[in-house]
């Protein structure tokens, strides 16, 4: 609905705000994953960054903050992190020195087989279906608004 739809009332209230519901459950993943991540020493960003890597190992840093996306100004951080754990080495790619490859370590790889500690599937109370429909949903969505923000270029 737009803004002048007539079924959209002039005065939502803030719970009826999408991008608010959007918003607020990301906080409520953040707040489930905590201390599921904190065993394991990763904050939700090194996570994700992970689950990317194990999906696809040996990825330039551009490649993997399009997957993630995340600035390179912000996954170096993150990366650098990973590299001091030991989960994951830098190293210029020698066909083009001007791009850095990402590639997992042994204990990175290792830390991938433990990612079922880390599920939250049970915790959302949601059947498989709803799972899928949901996120289906709510990747069209963000897809739209990215869409929408290009086309304003």
């Amino acid at each position: 609905m737009k803004p002048t739809d007539p079924a959209m009332p002039a005065d939502l209230k803030l719970s009826e705000f999408l991008c608010f519901a959007v918003y607020s459950t990301n906080l409520a993943f953040g707040k489930a994953y905590k201390p599921k991540l904190e065993r394991l020493g990763l904050t939700y960003t090194q996570y994700i960054t992970l689950v990317a890597l194990w999906e696809q190992d040996d990825q330039t840093v551009g490649s993997l903050g399009e997957k993630l996306f995340l600035e390179s100004n912000t996954l170096t951080p993150i990366l650098k992190k990973l590299e001091g754990m030991g989960y994951v080495q830098r190293q210029r790619d020698p066909e083009d020195e001007r791009q850095v490859r990402i590639r997992l370590t042994p204990e990175g790889r290792q830390l991938g087989g433990e990612r079922s500690d880390v599920d939250l599937f049970e915790a959302t109370g949601l059947t498989a279906q709803e799972f899928s429909q949901i996120q289906g949903a709510v990747v069209k969505l963000r897809d739209n608004l990215i869409r929408s923000l290009k086309d304003r270029e």
